[in-house]
């Protein structure tokens, strides 16, 4: 009996009918042999060069890598006319996994432990595995674009690495300048650290790494290929503590906590001569406006566009501004232009990470919507920009009380669960969600020895003395 082709493949040159039809007019010559490309003689290798080319401009306009790699792996044929997708600069953003966040499992294991990062696509709600041997021996300590930023637990050496391809690009050690810069004998900051990933100040083709440590005066910025990093910031009791910090770009920008200003942080003004004063003052980009003197101020990328989010405390209620940038070259301050209604999108914020998602892709969510936390109350409030109202989503998960466990977990997550853990990186990275250990007792004696054993793992190297 003969086989049947599968729908909407493309007959051979050698059958002369399709879907049982004789083809009208003459037939394609023959394809001559190629020593370097095997074409077969039907199937989807058959498809011309300039069909297979057409089928990938559709691929790359969805944005995603993952549709290019599945495309790749078609077939040989495919995969030698279309050019490789690593990219050893990890400058390309084409080639990056922008719409991919990672995702947490809840149940304690990190993913340096478990060499592994659950990846979700916040457009088409697609979930991967990567599994990168070097989580081994490093810590995660940032993302940008779906780059991952890893901290080496006993060198203190940077790696960005794109979890897809296995690229990776690695910079200087940061044991020598946290210990000058933040904190001589205790390590606790540098757990709690942060990075992002810039684009090159001093070239087109390279990659800068931006890192900083909460409730410390202290940026710090290495370029692939230097010996050291650079301190950006500095100073203790100065003007200067960021709030929230967002890669936009390929630069870094942030909100101050001693002024209302909106500042890009990198690249910086001047240029640096290795570390030595006078150290560069952030650039003023914006400024924040008036809005209530006990107010909480975010920077986040909703579709292509840098939104100030104000959450005005203690009135639950939001304030949100689109800032529109000066032009490159141009003097003055950007303007704040006010933001009445998000459209089908829905905000998560916090202080460390914010993020922004279509609710027509993820239909669990509510769009024209905010997503966030209260420092003594709920860990997860939902406020609606349509109807001004706010709604408690952890009311019934919760699985303690602040001192005992009053219920187990609460299976399987939600979608606003796992995004808001994502932007809390401190939680995510112990492998624990949010809305369940924002606050973790003191009766949980187990998993707090075992967050203490964990964090040993990750230890200062050797002063080296200067000769």
């Amino acid at each position: 009996m003969e086989r049947k082709l599968p729908r909407f493949a493309p007959a051979g040159p050698s059958t002369g009918t399709f879907a049982g039809r004789k083809r009208k007019g003459a037939s394609l010559a023959p394809v001559a042999p190629s020593k370097r490309v095997a074409r077969a003689s039907c199937g989807w290798a058959s498809l011309p060069t300039d069909i297979v080319l057409l089928v990938l401009r559709r691929v790359l306009a969805g944005g995603d890598i993952v549709d290019y790699i599945a495309f790749r792996a078609v077939c040989f044929y495919w995969r030698s006319c279309t050019p490789p997708l690593r990219d050893p600069t990890l400058r390309d953003r084409r080639l990056r996994p922008c719409r991919w966040v990672a995702l947490c499992g809840g149940d304690a294991v990190r993913p340096d432990d478990a060499c592994e990062i659950a990846l979700f696509n916040t457009r088409t709600a697609r979930r991967i595995r990567a599994h990168p041997p070097e989580l081994r021996r490093h810590r995660i300590v940032g993302f940008t674009d779906g780059l991952v930023i890893l901290l080496h637990k006993s060198t203190t050496a940077v790696r960005v690495l794109h979890p897809l391809t296995r690229v990776a690009v690695d910079l200087p050690p940061l044991a020598r300048v946290y210990r000058e810069e933040v904190d001589r004998w205790w390590k606790h900051h540098l757990l709690a650290m942060n990075a992002v990933v810039c684009d090159s100040a001093n070239s087109a083709n390279s990659i800068a790494v931006v890192v900083w440590f909460p409730w410390r005066e202290a940026v710090f910025a290495a370029e692939a290929g230097d010996s050291d990093w650079k301190v950006l910031y500095r100073g203790r009791g100065s003007s200067f503590l960021s709030k929230s910090m967002l890669p936009f770009q390929g630069k870094l920008y942030a909100t101050s906590s001693a002024s209302r200003q909106i500042l890009q942080l990198y690249p910086p003004p001047l240029e640096l001569d290795d570390g030595s004063p006078p150290v560069p003052v952030p650039v003023v980009v914006a400024h924040v406006p008036d809005v209530h003197i006990y107010s909480q101020y975010f920077l986040v990328e909703s579709g292509g566009r840098m939104l100030l989010t104000v959450h005005l405390l203690g009135h639950e209620r939001f304030a949100l501004f689109e800032v529109h940038l000066r032009r490159r070259g141009g003097g003055g301050i950007g303007k704040l232009i006010p933001v009445k209604c998000l459209g089908d999108r829905a905000l998560f914020l916090n202080r460390d990470r914010c993020l922004s998602v279509s609710a027509r892709d993820l239909p669990s969510l509510m769009g024209n919507s905010i997503y966030f936390s209260l420092n003594n109350g709920s860990p997860v409030v939902l406020h609606s920009l349509t109807t001004g109202l706010s709604e408690d989503l952890a009311e019934h998960c919760r699985i303690h009380n602040m001192v005992d466990r009053i219920r187990p977990s609460v299976r399987p997550f939600t979608i606003a669960d796992h995004l808001l853990t994502y932007c809390h990186p401190s939680e995510w990275a112990q492998g624990l969600m949010f809305h369940e250990y924002h606050h973790i007792p003191e009766s949980f004696k187990e998993l707090r020895e075992s967050i203490r054993a964990k964090n040993l793992k990750l230890r200062m190297p050797p002063r080296v003395r200067r000769q």
